[in-house]
């Protein structure tokens, strides 16, 4: 078994991986970036080092200075999490490259080919998986995309060949949206992925999102953990998962266990990894393979009592899956909820922002992955998760009778949470009964019931308290980029203030002090973000609702558009330019 292990990643997971090397008897590595110097993930590990700037490119991407902290701090094995580099076959090539550090995952080869939508698809179809009807190479011309709606008749799928979560994805219902589509899922391919590659397929209407977690060891044993239902989405992210299935019959259950595995073998892949289907009228088709360990992994482990993370670290060391497939057991109910830092009564935007109030809940059935304390900041440099609740149950009725009881007694104030979106799905006929698809809340849900549970059960930014002072305080200092805590005594000087508020923000105007007040006719940006593209020019002329600018916050792409009718009088930010919340972006006359 490893010695010391370093987790590429931050927040819950990074603490997730970090409990279970510590079961194991492993010392764990974190990295951070200057915005996560006091981050939950720093203070859980045995040690901890700097790896540059807040934007995650100069950072948590940085993969040579990732590898070199690895190497100094003696670890032998790299664990990349979700997101950031867990997915990218070049980095993961590097690590095995490295000399004396084992990657934490599927083989490179094996990430490159499944990691690669177009060749993944191959691969299944070659294993008599059934897959969405499309293409089995990159799409780069748009006429080659009008012909391919010409042939499966839209709405097609234009996706991104590294993308997941919906980003790097876009639905064209017509030809006339074929251009602008084509370009923007380049771009966000590009953007989130390194790769700009796409490729199409036909677009499902209301299918449900079903995923199949496997586990795959170096001596040929490949198991299926049962599935996750993902179907509850908004914008194609996952916001609420649940295991099993409420949807599936026995018979299609098996029957998607097996294609799964029929797929991971034939792929040869080892570790952990999920294969995604959709399912429609009870047909499924594979969508894609996601090569790392899932943010929904949680509820798979509640229903199983398998430890997902425990087995990549075993798996990753050479040791061989002590369980057969028919040892697998589904035992009750497992959902998981995603408590995100965003306002769902306005389009689920996020609201960065100080947690004033920080209380989540506790007793039987309640499991709460997080990396957060009352007072920490929920920053807008990378994405907008808080936490995630994992409710179990006996059965899906026991388990939503739990949820509730979870849900009411979840305290949050300082920023806008989806807690309230969680709290009236409990109450919403389709998501309880099991019918929803994932176009549900895109397409059917009310905006007006968002509204109106956000005013029910919504927090509101609140101002901080200075408080009592302490006669000590703690201090993190780095050295040569490694970081130390010291206790200061009799506390630290107070900087001195320009008469600005300091506090939180929950998205709107400041909450204590003089507001900001924005000069007549100017867009200005809602939230801290980087702006992807600047759509209009001096002197143009727009029309109110038209988009001025696409700006990503927290790995979401928004239209900021304008408010109202005018000319283009200037324009102050420009492409890959950072901007906070309250800037002038562009003025109107």
């Amino acid at each position: 078994m490893f010695e010391k292990v370093l987790v590429a990643n931050r927040g819950e997971i990074a603490v997730r991986v970090m409990a279970a090397c510590e079961e194991l008897g492993i010392d764990t590595v974190a990295v951070y970036s200057d915005a996560d110097r006091n981050g939950g993930h720093v203070e859980y590990a045995d040690k901890a080092y700097n790896v540059g700037p807040a934007p995650a490119s100069d950072s948590y991407l940085d993969q040579t200075e990732i590898i070199d902290v690895a190497q100094r701090a003696g670890a032998d094995a790299i664990h990349p999490g979700y997101g950031f580099l867990a997915e990218n076959a070049e980095f993961a090539r590097k690590v095995e490259n490295a000399d004396g550090i084992t990657w934490v995952g599927p083989s490179s080869g094996a990430m490159e080919t499944l990691g690669e939508k177009t060749a993944a698809r191959s691969v299944m179809q070659e294993a008599d998986v059934p897959v969405v009807p499309g293409t089995t190479e990159p799409v780069d011309d748009t006429q080659e995309v009008r012909e391919l709606g010409d042939e499966f008749g839209y709405p097609i799928a234009i996706k991104a060949e590294g993308g997941g979560g919906g980003r790097g994805m876009k639905i064209v219902r017509s030809e006339s949206e074929v251009d602008d589509a084509l370009e923007s899922a380049q771009r966000e391919g590009e953007a989130y992925f390194g790769n700009d590659s796409v490729y199409v397929e036909k677009y499902l209407e209301a299918p449900k999102h079903i995923e199949v977690q496997v586990l795959a060891d170096e001596h040929d044993n490949v198991r299926h953990l049962g599935e996750r239902d993902c179907s509850l989405q908004r914008r194609h992210q996952k916001v609420i998962e649940e295991a099993p299935s409420p949807a599936l019959d026995s018979d299609l259950r098996n029957k998607i266990g097996e294609a799964a595995r029929q797929g991971v073998r034939a792929a040869d892949y080892t570790n952990a990894g999920t294969v995604e289907f959709l399912v429609e009228d009870g047909e499924f088709y594979f969508m894609e393979v996601n090569t790392r360990i899932q943010v929904e992994h949680t509820v798979s482990e509640e229903v199983t009592g398998i430890d997902i993370v425990r087995w990549q670290l075993r798996i990753a060391a050479g040791e061989e899956l002590d369980f057969s497939q028919d040892d697998v057991e589904i035992d009750g109910h497992s959902i998981e909820y995603r408590i995100n830092a965003e306002n769902p009564a306005s389009d689920f935007a996020p609201t960065p922002g100080a947690l004033d109030t920080y209380r989540p809940p506790t007793s039987i059935g309640v499991r709460l992955d997080h990396a957060v304390g009352q007072g920490d900041d929920i920053g807008g440099d990378y994405d907008s998760m808080i936490g995630k609740l994992i409710i179990d149950g006996e059965n899906r009725e026991h388990c939503l009778a739990r949820s509730k009881r979870a849900l009411e007694h979840f305290e949050v104030k300082g920023v806008h949470t989806t807690i309230p979106f969680h709290r009236l799905m409990l109450d919403d006929e389709t998501f309880v009964s099991g019918k929803h698809t994932t176009k549900y809340l895109d397409q059917e849900l009310d905006d007006a019931e968002l509204d109106d549970a956000v005013e029910q059960w919504g927090s509101e930014s609140e101002a901080g308290s200075a408080g009592g002072g302490s006669s000590t305080a703690e201090l993190a200092v780095e050295v040569d980029g490694k970081r130390f805590d010291v206790v200061v005594e009799d506390g630290l000087p107070k900087a001195p203030t320009s008469g600005t508020d300091a506090t939180g923000s929950s998205g709107g105007a400041s909450s204590s002090g003089s507001p900001d007040v924005a000069a007549t006719g100017a867009v200005t940006a809602e939230m801290q973000g980087t702006i992807l593209s600047v759509e209009v020019g001096e002197g143009d002329e727009i029309a109110q609702g038209d988009v001025v600018c696409v700006l990503e916050a927290m790995k979401m792409e928004n239209d900021v558009v304008a408010s109202t009718s005018g000319t283009v009088q200037s324009v102050s930010i420009g492409e890959g330019e950072s901007v906070d919340m309250g800037d002038t972006l562009v003025m109107l006359e």
